[in-house]
């Protein structure tokens, strides 16, 4: 059924494709599309915290020193650096769905060679290139589900598929603490981590080959025939369960087909870009910079391999419940206030963990943390996901992702060293200095987007 809006004079006039999105009721279809997303994100989650929760493992099992580790642990990053920028372009020239299916492909096939590495040199490359494959997983799937999800709702389903998400977090904590002292078939415990994360990626592939393609994508690149078809579908699924459209709000500026990448410098669009990238850059040395070292601060603080696992494993079970937390306020919170208010509290939380004394206040503060920054994150990938005209979304937004990245990659190099020279109250005032700054910029300079469409 083809909807209208009301044009100048009482003329109607066929409404957009993205004023049709965003009228929609939330339907059966949004809800398996989310689902899906959400647990190709738990594998991402899985392979961001897999290194560093067993690097301590890795450190023993192959003899690393100091600059292996650093590498070890940066390279999954380097890798996703470039599939932030690679992968991104594909899905603004090529689609979504086919983006998809292409990096999950590539993280498969490399995490699974992963599991036979001989040495720290194998180790290291194919974290790189699984690193490529998964590198564009977050930045896909923050623009896929804001394309196809109702301006309304959107916060709040992109809230819940990181819930699903970052269970992979304690997944693979607890995953390493069940199989890091064992030997299943005569294979080191540590290599069964890159094979779980390997076959469950397969998996998701499978059940992506099922998406639709975003509707908004095949509109800005002229593909409006099959845009009809499939937003036509998705209203008569609404239509046949009795959910009725909501009243449409204002039609909103069209990305244009020429739309470029070199646009995000425009005037207009400039401030707004250099707010996204410095904000890249600062929210990962808060996020990863605990989830990437947490088992080397437990390590500092005098605790064993598998004391400082259980720990880790505990403390990770804050992410989801974080995530979880985020749903019922990222739609009622304006984005900027809730992202400044959650990155103090994970100020805090942080402080509190490099000054526990005790087993029970390293989990307590551990779990405070992560909660703390899941809300953040969540409320970070829908603000994100906001920001760029449908025909550059992707390839825009890869790019901003790309140096969270490359910031991740760097964070060993930089973090470590304070760790062992200072110790764990220096490494957190460095984190906290960074999501101050964070806070600062986002409050002050970054554009408001709470319930507003996307081009």
């Amino acid at each position: 059924m083809s909807q209208t809006t009301a044009a100048a004079g009482g003329v109607t006039a066929p409404a957009s494709i993205g004023v049709r999105l965003d009228r929609m009721p939330i339907t059966p279809l949004h809800r398996r599309l989310t689902a899906v997303i959400g647990v190709g994100l738990f594998f991402d989650t899985f392979e961001n915290n897999l290194s560093g929760t067993i690097g301590k493992v890795l450190q023993s099992d192959f003899g690393f020193g100091a600059t292996s580790l650093k590498l070890t642990l940066a390279s999954v990053f380097v890798g996703q650096f470039i599939g932030s920028l690679t992968l991104g372009r594909i899905a603004d020239r090529f689609g979504r769905r086919r983006a998809f299916l292409v990096n999950l492909a590539i993280y498969s096939v490399f995490s699974l060679l992963g599991a036979f590495s001989p040495n720290a040199t194998w180790l290291i490359v194919t974290r790189f290139l699984a690193g490529i494959g998964i590198g564009a997983e977050q930045a896909l799937s923050d623009c896929y589900l804001a394309d196809v999800l109702p301006a309304r709702k959107r916060g709040r389903f992109i809230a819940s598929a990181y819930t699903l998400a970052f269970c992979g977090v304690p997944a693979v904590g607890f995953a390493a603490l069940w199989l890091v002292p064992l030997t299943p078939l005569g294979v080191a415990g540590w290599r069964w981590l890159f094979v779980l994360g390997a076959l469950g990626s397969a998996v998701v592939w499978v059940l992506r080959r099922q998406l639709i393609e975003s509707p908004r994508w095949l509109a800005a690149t002229g593909k409006a025939a099959e845009a009809e078809r499939l937003v036509a579908r998705m209203e008569a699924e609404a239509a046949g369960r009795g959910l009725p459209l909501e009243t449409p709000g204002p039609e909103p500026e069209e990305s244009a087909d020429h739309s470029r990448l070199r646009d995000v410098f425009r005037p207009g669009m400039l401030r707004r870009t250099l707010v996204l990238w410095l904000f890249c850059v600062l929210s990962v040395i808060g996020y990863y910079g605990f989830g990437t070292l947490a088992p080397q601060i437990v390590a500092a603080k005098g605790y064993g391999i598998v004391a400082g696992l259980g720990f880790t494993a505990l403390s990770f079970l804050g992410y989801p419940v974080g995530s979880a937390l985020a749903l019922p306020v990222v739609d009622r919170v304006e984005r900027r206030t809730l992202i400044a208010l959650s990155a103090a509290a994970m100020v805090l939380a942080g402080l509190g963990f490099a000054y526990a004394g005790s087993a029970a206040l390293i989990v307590t503060s551990g779990f405070a943390y992560t909660l703390c920054s899941n809300v953040f994150s969540s409320v970070s990938h829908v603000y994100l996901s906001e920001q760029y005209p449908t025909a550059i979304r992707a390839t825009a937004s890869g790019a901003a992702y790309s140096l969270s990245k490359l910031s991740a990659a760097a964070l060993p190099f930089v973090l470590l060293p304070v760790l062992e020279a200072h110790g764990p109250g220096a490494l957190f005032a460095v984190i906290a200095a960074a999501m101050a700054l964070l806070a600062a910029t986002v409050l002050t300079l970054g554009e408001r987007t709470t319930g507003r469409p996307v081009r």
